[in-house]
C-alpha cells in the first residue's frame, strides 16, 4: 500500500513515516556521505533544537549567509535545510592571508517527531542565524486539562 491511500493523521500514516525516515537514513549511511564527511569536507552550520508544547523551534548558525542562500522545507515529517554559503575568497580585489572559515552548499535534516502543521512553518533570518518554527498538528499539543472539585 502506498503513502497516498492512507488517510492522513492516522496511527498507520505516523508508522509509515518512521519506516521511511529509517529508510532514508540507512540509504544515507550506506550510500551517502555521513554528517562527519560532510564537516571534514565543506560547510555544516551548527543547529540547536527546542521542543515547547506548541512547536519545534530551530535556530541554525548561518553567518556570512543570506536568505538568498537558504531553502527550508518540510518532507516526510523531517525539516530540511538546504543551501550553499558563498565563498569570497574568488575576490580578486583583496589578499587573503588567513582563511578559517568554511564554505560552500550545506545541509541539514531535522527529524521531528509527531505530526506538524506544514501549512504554517515559519523562517526567519537575522543576525546570521535562521529560526524557524514549525509548529505541532493540532492534534499532538500539549492541552492543559483541569482539575474539577
Amino acid at each position: 500500500m502506498t503513502r497516498e491511500l492512507l488517510p492522513i493523521g492516522t496511527h498507520y500514516q505516523r508508522l509509515l513515516d518512521e519506516f521511511h525516515r529509517e529508510v532514508d537514513d540507512l540509504m544515507n549511511r550506506l550510500f551517502g556521505a555521513s554528517e562527519e564527511e560532510d564537516r571534514a569536507s565543506g560547510f555544516v552550520p551548527d543547529v540547536n533544537v527546542v521542543e515547547t508544547g506548541d512547536a519545534y523551534i530551530v535556530h541554525v548558525d548561518l553567518p556570512g549567509t543570506g536568505p538568498e542562500h537558504i531553502n527550508v522545507e518540510i518532507k516526510q515529517g523531517d525539516l530540511w535545510i538546504t543551501g550553499e554559503r558563498p565563498d569570497e575568497r574568488a575576490r580578486q580585489d583583496r589578499t587573503w592571508h588567513c582563511v578559517e572559515s568554511r564554505y560552500g552548499k550545506f545541509r541539514r535534516v531535522i527529524r521531528l517527531d509527531g505530526d506538524v502543521d506544514r501549512d504554517h512553518v515559519e523562517a526567519h533570518y537575522k543576525d546570521g542565524v535562521l529560526r524557524v518554527t514549525v509548529p505541532k498538528a493540532e492534534s499532538v499539543r500539549t492541552k492543559r486539562v483541569p482539575v474539577k472539585t
